[in-house]
């Protein structure tokens, strides 16, 4: 399978004023998908203009025709699995079969406290990941579903006529931890990474292959265990959080080394930043858009 390039459009400008712009001009490159974030605000960007993943997707849906959308990733934190599959499942429908949700358990930035809670502990986290993320696949599959869990309730949350990708949208489960890889094993149609965090700051890009190595080893062991055919769980790579940082993005040659090595990993898919001036996603936008038109051909 040759390597799919993807992007993340962040949702940071006004729709008429270069919001649009990049997503058209993502499906023009080639993009296999360009996905979005869902937060109500973002580190650095919290102080300025930042718009809904939802609306913004379904904008994008309206001025694209053959481009994958998806998020990168919606979570719990200010998430309910009833309401979520509910705009999903139009989003799905007004995209014509489009979308991939990526879906994580979250973290403890700005959206862990919005909603005037308490920040949830890890173990809280994966405690309501592991509820969500199987409500959410029943909300998606079923068209009436009622549930009493531990977190999340649903009474008889009717979901007609459902996804049109049957059956129903593709989950693609961002997870470094035992408990989310099995969710990704079980439910999941991608394993999603970001690489080691730890190695963010002070590691090499040696020591981050190696890394996502074992992440990857660990996924194999996992769907071993549950039972999964590995082949049909696509691996993708949000870059951007690797020791590389946007290395990567400074040369078409850079890009390719880059990928060629994660694609030896078993990598099927690989996503960049679109870039942002002034940002930890700056690029050049020649260079950026080289990258699109070119490397897909040299990583088949």
């Amino acid at each position: 399978m040759s390597l799919r390039l993807s992007t993340v459009i962040l949702p940071y400008r006004r729709w008429h004023e270069g919001g649009r712009a990049a997503w058209t001009r993502a499906e023009q490159l080639g993009f296999h998908t360009a996905y979005t974030y869902d937060h109500l605000s973002w580190r650095t960007f919290r102080d300025g203009p930042w718009f809904g993943a939802v609306p913004t997707l379904t904008a994008a849906a309206g001025v694209t025709d053959r481009l994958r959308l998806g998020t990168l990733v919606t979570s719990p934190n200010f998430r309910h699995p009833v309401t979520l599959a509910k705009e999903l499942i139009s989003l799905d429908d007004i995209s014509g079969g489009r979308v991939t949700l990526g879906i994580g358990a979250g973290g403890s930035g700005f959206d862990a406290t919005a909603l005037g809670q308490e920040p949830w502990t890890p173990r809280e986290r994966a405690d309501r990941f592991a509820e969500f993320v199987p409500l959410l696949d029943r909300l998606l599959s079923e068209d009436s579903v009622s549930y009493e869990g531990d977190f999340y309730s649903a009474h008889e949350a009717r979901n007609i006529p459902g996804c049109v990708q049957r059956p129903r949208l593709p989950f693609a489960v961002a997870a470094t931890g035992p408990r989310g890889m099995r969710l990704a094993a079980r439910f999941g149609q991608a394993w999603v990474t970001t690489g080691d965090p730890k190695l963010f700051e002070n590691g090499t890009p040696e020591q981050s292959i190696q890394a996502i190595r074992g992440q990857a080893e660990r996924l194999d062991d996992i769907c071993a265990e549950v039972g999964r055919d590995m082949t049909g769980l696509d691996r993708v790579l949000l870059t951007g959080f690797t020791p590389d940082r946007n290395g990567p993005l400074q040369s078409l040659n850079a890009f390719v080394d880059f990928a060629g090595r994660h694609a030896e990993l078993g990598f099927t898919e690989i996503v960049v930043h679109w870039p942002i001036p002034d940002s930890p996603f700056a690029a050049e936008e020649k260079v950026f858009e080289q990258i699109a038109m070119e490397a897909p051909a040299q990583l088949r």
